[in-house]
């Protein structure tokens, strides 16, 4: 990530931190203030995307996304095409570790 970017990313955690609302004058502000050079293209990409986003949510619901999604149950319309289509056969692996000859120690 450029410094730049990170440099927005820092700023908008300050402003979000101390509950002021993200625009792109407050993070020019904020990076003039610590003597980064940012091209002003940078506060006002980040001022868009935080602007109905709520960065401490974001950051505290960070590890707690579901796991995938189990498959679904078919519906009771579906039972016919359920059955219709053939069971697979589990096949058993073929061990490529098996007896060569040789062992490991």
């Amino acid at each position: 990530m450029a410094s730049q970017e990170l440099a927005c990313v820092y700023a908008s955690l300050i402003l979000a931190d101390e509950g002021i609302a993200i625009t792109a004058d407050k993070l020019t502000k904020l990076t003039a203030a610590a003597k980064i050079t940012v091209e002003p293209i940078y506060p006002k990409l980040f001022a868009e995307v935080f602007e109905n986003a709520d960065i401490t949510a974001m950051l505290t619901n960070v590890g707690s996304g579901g796991g995938g999604a189990a498959a679904a149950a078919p519906a009771a319309g579906d039972a016919p095409a359920a059955e219709a289509a053939p069971a697979k056969k589990e096949e058993p692996e073929e061990e490529e570790d098996a007896d060569m000859g040789f062992g490991l120690f």
